[in-house]
């Protein structure tokens, strides 16, 4: 048994380490099966060599995001340790001081885990990119950041958002208006993202200029889209002709991010997703990135990871 001392600047910083109710150093002790001990007035560690040496590892790189502003909450704890448990924790450190864009209120977004950063990278450097995983893992999200980033530097004209008019359940039929007005819940997400990363006055402005085109997939048929940066959400549902067709329309100038989730299949039974289909034979052509994320680059309550991988236990 040994026992290390957890060294603060403050007790702010001891606060926000601890987490609202104890609930990091808590996550900390049961991920590594130490203890924290009071001594003079002081908090340490104790336990097994090895993992109290791992525990305090996190504590370190815990630190090194609140000297940087960041938020420590319970998920980015938990990480922190699974990384730590396969020896990986040092690959975070890409993530220190990398801010992805600004929102409208002044608020930097940046990668949260290390698989997040990777679709990052690859949404810069190639032409089109998938990015395919479970709800949560900041997939849209992300893509809507880096256009907005690529619009504001001129590279584009212009961003079009679109979603195939599939329903997870629902029957658009039964819904007011007409196709526009039906598919608008389905494009909610991508609203609230433009709204936050642009305000409401640029967001409506350019709304109504064209600058941002927000519709359902079908309206892309016929077009070509040039000097553009488009996004295609929801993925999943969309048939091999669909997605054949969406990626047909890139124009001269632009760029397009194909984000899904695979486990969330929408579409009737007999046919197949297109989003799979395009995985499997675009792979291996240049200027074309995929990246998987999983459970561990879900960034929205610890609860989400675990049901999103007791459902993959499940389809395994």
């Amino acid at each position: 048994m040994v026992s290390k001392r957890i060294e603060v600047d403050s007790m702010d910083e001891l606060m926000k380490l601890f987490g609202p109710f104890d609930e990091n150093i808590k996550a900390i002790c049961v991920a590594f099966d130490v203890k924290v001990v009071m001594q003079d007035g002081q908090s340490s560690l104790m336990g097994d060599d090895a993992n109290v040496s791992k525990a305090m590892d996190v504590i370190g790189k815990l630190k090194d995001f609140i000297a940087e502003g960041d938020a420590v909450d319970i998920g980015r704890v938990n990480y922190l340790c699974e990384l730590a448990k396969s020896d990986k924790l040092n690959d975070v450190d890409e993530l220190m001081g990398d801010v992805v864009a600004i929102t409208s209120r002044g608020k930097p977004i940046k990668c949260k885990t290390v698989g997040q950063k990777k679709y990052v990278d690859l949404m810069k450097r190639n032409t089109i990119t998938f990015g395919v995983g479970p709800a949560g893992t900041g997939k849209t999200y992300l893509a809507v950041a880096i256009a907005v980033n690529a619009l504001k530097a001129k590279q584009v004209e212009k961003i079009i958002l679109t979603r195939p008019a599939v329903e997870a359940g629902e029957k658009l039929g039964f819904l007011p208006g007409d196709l526009q007005e039906k598919v608008n819940p389905y494009l909610r997400p991508l609203y609230d993202a433009l709204q936050e990363m642009l305000g409401m006055d640029s967001y409506s402005k350019m709304m109504e200029r064209g600058t941002i085109e927000i519709a359902p997939l079908a309206y892309m048929r016929g077009r070509t889209l040039s000097n553009a940066y488009v996004i295609l959400d929801e993925a999943q549902n969309t048939t091999r002709e669909q997605i054949k067709m969406f990626l047909t329309r890139l124009g001269d100038g632009s760029k397009m991010v194909i984000t899904g989730d695979l486990t969330q299949i929408d579409l009737p039974k007999g046919l197949n997703s297109g989003l799979k289909h395009a995985i499997k034979i675009l792979k291996d052509i240049e200027d074309i990135g995929i990246i998987r994320l999983n459970e561990k680059d879900v960034v929205r309550h610890p609860l989400v990871q675990k049901i999103v991988k007791a459902y993959e236990t499940e389809d395994k």
